[in-house]
């Protein structure tokens, strides 16, 4: 009897660990089922969360953000009284391809007309262009004419030191020369400033604001620092003959004032061309009295 009772014990018992067995699988299953189901969730989240952000679900996708062309550093008119605040040209929406044509007038004769090259110098010919809007440059002096060939204009307070309340870095400086070998004669090479060009001129340099040098002689330095910005077109004339100007001490030692006064009338930029500016040489028109 006590045998039998003991075969039933055991019996019963691998029948309940049977079922224990049975169940504890069925519950591993089920987790597992219910961890996979959870982390599919958790990846479609991050997928829809994903492209929510990037604007999948938009009803008109977003415009990426307008890139600055220009960098316009601000500049303390309290400090430097020679500056004259009359705001700054956008940064955006410049634009960078053909050209526009400046204009001046001057009581030395004229008009002297150039192209201002918007893909070379975007920067420069916007600030020209801007304050040519704010008639920054009328009744204005050309205080110089340099030792290097230039009329030297855009400076309302006629020190060298002043502009607008604003400056911008160096964009269109041409390479100095290559140096030829030793044995053999330098190639002759084109000045890196022709006579014509119009070329931004800062204090200190690098630092432009209104300042421009219009070169009435080619200009060739070991190494050049002037932003270049368009040529002239015509009038070139008018430049030269006041190239020919005596002058006199500007106060500092150095003779590069014009001894007759050279006044701005008015200094205008039209709108932009679509033709780039031509190659040929800068041309010469009669000039007003």
């Amino acid at each position: 009897m006590a045998s039998s009772r003991d075969r039933q014990r055991k019996l019963a018992r691998a029948k309940l660990d049977r079922q224990l067995a049975r169940r504890a699988a069925a519950v591993k299953r089920r987790r597992q089922i219910q961890a996979g189901v959870g982390a599919a969730v958790v990846l479609a989240l991050i997928v829809v969360g994903s492209a929510w952000a990037l604007g999948a679900f938009d009803s008109e996708p977003k415009k990426q953000a307008a890139e600055d062309t220009c960098l316009w550093t601000p500049q303390d008119a309290t400090a430097n009284t020679n500056l004259k605040d009359v705001g700054t040209p956008p940064t955006t929406g410049l634009p960078t391809a053909g050209t526009r044509t400046m204009t001046v007038t001057t009581n030395q004769g004229g008009p002297i007309t150039a192209d201002l090259d918007l893909a070379a110098a975007p920067c420069g010919a916007a600030s020209i262009s801007f304050l040519a809007g704010k008639s920054f440059y009328d009744n204005t002096k050309c205080h110089e004419i340099t030792t290097e060939g230039a009329l030297r204009c855009g400076d309302p307070s006629g020190s060298g030191i002043g502009g607008p309340a604003y400056s911008f870095y160096n964009e269109n400086v041409p390479t100095a020369p290559e140096a030829s070998p030793s044995a053999s004669p330098a190639p002759a090479q084109p000045p890196a400033y022709p006579k014509g060009t119009v070329a931004m001129i800062g204090n200190p340099p690098g630092s432009n604001g209104s300042q421009f040098l219009i070169f009435f002689k080619d200009f060739n330095p070991p190494t050049p620092g002037y932003t270049i910005v368009g040529k002239v077109t015509g009038g070139l004339d008018v430049v030269e003959k006041i190239g020919a100007l005596p002058t006199v001490d500007n106060g500092s030692g150095a003779k590069v004032k014009p001894k007759t006064d050279v006044v701005i009338k008015t200094l205008t930029v039209g709108e932009p061309n679509a033709v780039p500016a031509a190659t040929s040489a800068p041309a010469a028109s009669p000039s007003a009295g």
